[in-house]
């Protein structure tokens, strides 16, 4: 399929053939580095090129605020050019291979069709995202007052009906995951009554949850606020689990980074998650100071370790059925999406390979023994090694670009995509 994707090869060779030299040396000084610390710097490679997160289509067009959204030349019209987007960002970076679709604003009449180009652009598709949290042309009930959750069996019926149409498109995509994200909360504090209300998400879950075909998996997405002001459904993490809890084993929690207030510990969410068999997933972004989906590793690229930390930590014990899925999540007002992806796609790299450089044994002891400062150095000390030559070495050696956002300025793409695609996007999605 090489032939079909968005840059040719020769260009890529090319854009290497300058970089590989200076790399290799920087790459064997690591090494050394490295084998002193008593690990293989070729088999950080190899974890690395296993990592795999997926893109969001919405994540290829430009974001917004409330205030204004400010389009960039060339974004993609349709689910067909989202997926030309995101083959760019594949096989530059070789970390994203699948694309999660969001359904209705992906929706086709010829899902067979928008397979086989996906699979012509060597991707494949991850979890299918439903969306309750705004009306549609033609639709017969308003989700204005809520979805899964409204007081009116009729409107809930139709936000099931929705999810349940998510599962059929993701059956014929290859998919294995619905991801459930709601709006639905309140403004006024009387509006709505918060027992009744969380009843009757669970009951709608449960509905959903029942059709889930073999193998399948349901995310519950919770968030701390917004839209919703004073009081939201699925506010936190503790809702969440007790929400899938209540559903069933193929019932997990997802976690997106922005969703928590901002002084939350999202790495002991993590922990809490794996400990009690019920995380399922992250949407990476970083935030200043709510729920801003700016590019991961932005801000705070600590906290990303310090979760990855706790996740290769889980994979260390062996804990069971341990299988947690990632995506990138993002808003793109500033930038070209492309690049945010590239970016952030390497950042969640680095941070995964950060933490495989922590010396567990020795994490472990000095826990045991209340060694405080010999346990917060141990992870500052991995946190801190540059391992770009290891992010390097394993995208040249997947046949990506040693250094993917200046292959891809090269590359002329987005100026060809300016000219080829002038029409305005049919989707307005923006920070979700």
């Amino acid at each position: 399929m090489a032939d079909r994707l968005p840059i040719p090869a020769e260009f890529l060779a090319e854009q290497n053939a300058g970089l590989e030299a200076h790399l290799r040396v920087d790459f064997e000084h690591l090494g050394g580095q490295l084998e002193r610390r008593g690990t293989a710097i070729d088999r950080l490679v190899e974890r690395v090129r296993g990592l795999r997160v997926a893109i969001p289509t919405w994540g290829v067009g430009t974001g917004g605020t409330r205030f204004a959204r400010f389009p960039m030349p060339g974004e993609p019209r349709t689910i067909f050019e989202k997926l030309e987007d995101c083959a760019v960002v594949q096989q530059l970076g070789r970390a994203t291979p699948t694309v999660s679709p969001h359904l209705p604003w992906d929706r086709v009449d010829d899902i067979d069709a928008l397979r086989r180009h996906a699979e012509a652009l060597d991707l494949g598709f991850d979890a299918v995202n439903s969306n309750t949290f705004q009306d549609q042309p033609g639709q017969a009930h308003s989700y204005k007052y809520g979805s899964l959750t409204h007081a009116d069996p009729a409107v809930r019926a139709q936000a099931i009906a929705h999810n349940l149409e998510c599962i059929a498109v993701g059956e014929q995509l290859g998919s294995t995951a619905l991801t459930v994200w709601i709006a639905d909360g309140s403004n006024f504090p009387g509006q709505q009554h918060f027992a009744r209300a969380l009843d009757r998400y669970v009951d709608s879950m449960r509905e959903i949850y029942a059709k889930l075909p073999d193998g399948w998996r349901l995310f519950l997405e919770h968030k701390l606020y917004e839209p919703a002001l004073y009081s939201t459904v699925v506010a936190d993490w503790g809702t969440s689990y007790a929400c899938a809890e209540r559903l069933g084993p193929r019932a997990r929690c997802l976690v997106d980074l922005g969703h928590h207030a901002p002084t939350v510990n999202v790495e002991q969410i993590v922990a809490r998650l794996i400990q009690f068999g019920k995380l399922g997933g992250f949407h990476f972004n970083d935030s200043k100071y709510g729920d801003d989906d700016l590019d991961t590793g932005a801000i705070d690229p600590f906290r990303l370790f310090l979760v990855f930390n706790e996740l290769v930590d889980a994979e260390a014990r062996g804990v069971d059925d341990f299988d947690p899925v990632y995506m990138l999540d993002q808003s793109h007002n500033m930038t070209d999406p492309i690049e945010s992806l590239l970016e952030s796609a390497a950042a969640v790299q680095r941070a995964f390979v950060k933490a495989l450089l922590v010396d567990r044994d020795a994490l472990s002891a000095a826990q045991e023994t209340n060694d405080v400062m010999g346990a917060a150095r141990l992870l500052r000390e991995a946190a801190q090694i540059d391992v770009a030559p290891v992010i390097k070495m394993a995208r040249l050696a997947a046949g990506g670009a040693i250094d993917p956002i200046a292959a891809y300025r090269a590359s002329g793409y987005r100026a060809r995509m300016a000219e080829a695609r002038t029409a305005e996007p049919t989707g307005r999605s923006g920070i979700v």
